[in-house]
């Protein structure tokens, strides 16, 4: 259970303070304790998880970030094996519908099928000329991940061994994370209702085609090609299953614990100061926050950060985004919502650039470039025990930052009536959306609330209010420092930074990291 840094405050007794209790900081600090480590988790929410906690309010319950996870359900992947390592096999999962992604512009709606063959045949139907081209697309996703594992783990290596062996472990990678996806997906076909469709989940890394590295769009598709699968119980069990892990080895997490600096001395890093000015020693600390708040917040007088500091400034945050989180007061026997998600686009508009670009420029005549909905009750098996007659639904869209710079630095839920008039006009919107899409909830609607990029930026701490840490285009593949070695001795990363965005990415890092502190490849452990 987490210790609330109010009331109780943590000693020196531990082999390393981890900054941050997200999926990267858990899954490190659950390696490093089968190792026999001690660690203290340091997180400034009130609430352990990162974006893997849940809120509550009037008896209904939300998952902040988790709206699915792929290969989980399966046995023989990497993440279905590290999952159940840092849980002692604690935690389980239920699949989704076969149809895991719906992809709409306007009503034309095209499913993703579970399966590669099953996800072939069934774009197939809807473009039987490209169907050369969908094979060769499933089997270039294929290729693509199969870099992946010397490219993630070239980072954990040591920094000398790194510049003999890097290079030739990054070059297959590079071959493809330096093309953006709409170039390789031009390369396939001409057809650009097809990629589209094809692309029709950027919005779980936060990039249009254009934008965005082939790498990245590879990773996240071939994730879910074979479907995907929800926590059961909610995403809270993903905490609550890793932390007795943790604490079995003396670890402890704290909640209400925000870290004000890492303390360096002659070039390393010795521990921490906290908001309060308590200090708090330890032989290793490693930041799970993102590289610009550790580098540009954190290391306030290190003089080994400026240049890591100049470094990550030139890759910007990713997307910010709005997520309204709705309660309906039926079930899901009255409802019968599904568990497929919706990712919803313009009538006719096929070309998620453009589309975003038109948004940006002028809100209030074009519509979202995306609306995504989820409907996490569905996929809970657990839910009608825990929440008997109720039902939840989630709606995502990306959004500006700097339209909500005026309310920064106003305290969270007294923002103004201005500011609570900006968000309903945007809520009745997104609303519409669902009324549209799923019109049997209209009547059973509780209640909504709208979370702002300054809620994340509130909760999280990102500076921008963004979803998934810095950008993966092009050019932040190709940025060697991202890993989970610093300039500062015993200070590491971890996080989606260094590896990929998404839960997946996250867990992945922390493991990563674990390998690079430990200078063992506990990849090749959990495997085992």
């Amino acid at each position: 259970m987490a210790l609330s840094y109010k009331r109780n405050k943590p000693t020196d007794d531990f082999d390393c303070i981890i900054i941050g209790s997200g999926m990267s900081g858990l899954t490190l600090a659950a390696v490093l304790a089968k190792e026999g480590k001690k660690c203290l988790i340091l997180e400034r929410h009130y609430t352990p998880g990162g974006y893997t906690h849940v809120f509550k309010r009037r008896d209904y319950e939300w998952d902040v970030g988790i709206h699915y996870i792929g290969e989980v359900h399966r046995s023989y992947t990497v993440l279905h094996k590290a999952f159940n390592y840092i849980t002692d096999g604690a935690l389980k999962w239920e699949e989704m519908d076969e149809n895991y992604d719906s992809i709409f512009f306007g009503k034309e709606r095209f499913d993703f099928i579970a399966g590669k063959e099953n996800f072939i045949e069934k774009l197939a139907s809807y473009f039987p000329e490209e169907r050369e081209a969908l094979e060769k697309y499933v089997a270039l996703l294929k290729e693509v991940n199969s870099t992946s594992r010397n490219f993630f783990a070239e980072k954990a290596l040591p920094p000398l061994i790194s510049k003999v062996m890097g290079g030739q472990m990054r070059k297959p990678t590079l071959a493809y994370s330096q093309k953006t996806t709409k170039e390789v997906l031009l390369s396939l076909t001409s057809n650009e209702k097809l990629i589209g469709v094809l692309t029709g989940q950027f919005g779980d890394y936060g990039l249009p085609p254009e934008q965005s590295s082939f790498f990245m769009h590879a990773i996240l598709a071939k994730h879910y090609l074979n479907g995907g699968a929800f926590p059961i119980g909610g995403s809270a069990q993903i905490f609550d299953t890793i932390e007795p892990i943790i604490e079995a080895a003396g670890g402890e997490v704290y909640t209400n614990a925000e870290v004000a600096e890492i303390l360096t001395k002659s070039g390393k890093a010795i521990g921490v100061k906290m908001e309060d000015g308590t200090e708090i020693k330890a032989k290793k600390v490693i930041s799970s926050v993102g590289a610009h708040l550790t580098f540009e917040h954190l290391l306030k007088s290190e003089k080994k950060a400026e240049k890591m500091t100049e470094n990550v400034q030139s890759i910007e945050a990713s997307a910010a985004h709005l997520c309204l989180y709705i309660g309906l007061n039926a079930n899901q026997e009255t409802l019968k919502l599904p568990q497929t998600n919706y990712w919803i686009y313009p009538e006719g508009e096929y070309n998620h650039d453009t589309n975003i670009k038109r948004y940006l420029a002028d809100p209030d005549k074009y519509s979202f470039p995306l609306i995504y909905i989820s409907f996490p009750s569905a996929k809970d098996p657990t839910w009608a025990e825990r929440y008997p007659g109720k039902s939840t639904v989630e709606i995502i869209t990306l959004t500006n930052y700097e339209w909500f710079k005026k309310w920064d630095g106003t305290r969270w839920h007294k923002r103004g009536e201005d500011y609570d008039t900006y968000k309903e006009n945007l809520s009745q919107k997104m609303l519409q959306y669902l009324y549209d899409y799923v019109p049997q909830v209209k009547d059973h609607i509780d209640v909504y609330e709208l979370s702002s990029p300054l809620s994340t930026k509130h909760f999280v701490n990102y500076q921008k209010g963004e979803i998934y840490g810095l950008n993966h285009h092009p050019e932040r593949f190709n940025n060697k420092k991202l890993r989970p070695h610093t300039p500062i001795k015993n200070l590491y990363l971890t996080g989606q930074d260094i590896v990929s965005c998404g839960i997946g990415g996250a867990l992945m890092a922390g493991v990563l990291t674990a390998s690079a502190m430990e200078k063992k490849d506990f990849v090749k452990k959990i495997l085992s």
